[in-house]
């Protein structure tokens, strides 16, 4: 009998530790926690990501495509089998960019996603890629950006 009352006794002040943890967080950070653990789409972009460079690696190993020689591209620009995954990286990247800014369940801040697009787009491409252009085009993004996120917002009342 003595040990169900030690814990009974046990069981209350974890119940307590624990509510006391959930009281601390406020409204909004509980909000923003069950967002981010509710956000499935980041795992599904990585698992396309991951799934795109099996099937290139597959691709490779079995002699189906020659990513050194690519019809309809230029002779001086040769990927390679890291360069195709790449530049599918950064593409399926920027779809996910538009889903979140198009479906308002999974809207998520994307500048930082789509850098990393832009960056792995332009190292797959390689010697085709115009750095001076590249690094122009992402300021105008950036602006253009800017100045939607500017015109969507609600005014503060």
């Amino acid at each position: 009998m003595p040990d169900e009352k030690f814990d009974e006794k046990e069981m209350e002040k974890r119940d307590e530790k624990r509510d006391e943890k959930t009281e601390e967080k406020s409204a909004q950070e509980k909000s923003m926690e069950e967002k981010w653990r509710r956000d499935p789409l980041g795992s599904f972009i990585w698992a396309c990501i991951l799934i795109w460079a099996g099937l290139v690696l597959l691709a490779a190993n079995l002699n189906l495509v020659n990513f050194q020689r690519i019809p309809g591209l230029p002779d001086a620009f040769s990927p390679g089998v890291w360069g195709v995954i790449l530049i599918g990286a950064g593409v399926i990247i920027l779809i996910e960019i538009v889903i979140r800014l198009t479906v308002p369940v999974y809207r998520r801040p994307v500048f930082g996603s789509f850098i990393l697009a832009v960056v792995l787009i332009g190292a797959g491409l390689g010697n085709l890629t115009n750095w001076n252009v590249l690094w122009a085009l992402v300021l105008i993004a950036l602006g253009i950006s800017i100045v939607a996120r500017g015109i969507t917002r609600k005014p503060r009342e």
